[in-house]
């Protein structure tokens, strides 16, 4: 980035080195996790909305909404971490990676088994390692942690949910 001054005028000048295969490979993977795990829990969706749930849970045509909206946000995160090139970034991914899988499963736990309680220590897991992933991508490059504290704060929210309809039923 670059400040120009043209006869008294700013010029904001942004030089973009974004690699446009490489970030659609890092936004896709988390696009396709939470795809696949829509894919291989779709019956249990419509369980869920049978379900007592716990106050301030949210209509169910929002879930996908704010997923979506996530992963690409992950997606753009882990691909300012891949492309870093810092020494730090292999280490980073594999946190990353961690906390992808445990995104995947815990689907299949809570909405393909019904299995709430092991559905929320997994969440508590998964909530954890997306935090250490956090904090390893902000080390590297701030962007790129900011990007995930949205996520940060669904997870903490579906925590709350998942406990809530375990509790509940």
């Amino acid at each position: 980035m670059s400040i120009n001054i043209l006869k008294g005028v700013v010029i904001l000048t942004v030089t973009s080195n974004i690699k446009t295969k490489s970030l659609l490979i890092n936004v896709a993977i988390p696009l396709a996790v939470g795809g696949i795990a829509a894919l291989v829990t779709g019956g249990g969706f419509r369980e869920y909305s049978e379900v007592v749930q716990p106050p301030l849970s949210p209509p169910s045509w929002l879930f996908p909404v704010v997923w979506t909206i996530l992963y690409i946000l992950m997606g753009f995160s882990s691909y300012l971490i891949y492309e870093s090139h810092d020494e730090d970034s292999r280490k980073a991914l594999t946190l990353y990676a961690i906390q992808l899988a445990i995104n995947f499963i815990w689907p299949i736990f809570f909405f393909g088994f019904n299995a709430y309680l092991f559905a929320f220590i997994l969440i508590i897991l998964l909530w954890i390692f997306a935090l250490l992933s956090t904090i390893s991508f902000y080390k590297i490059n701030k962007l790129s942690g900011l990007l995930l504290i949205p996520y940060m704060l669904w997870l903490t929210f579906a925590a709350y949910l998942n406990l809530g309809v375990y509790i509940l039923n």
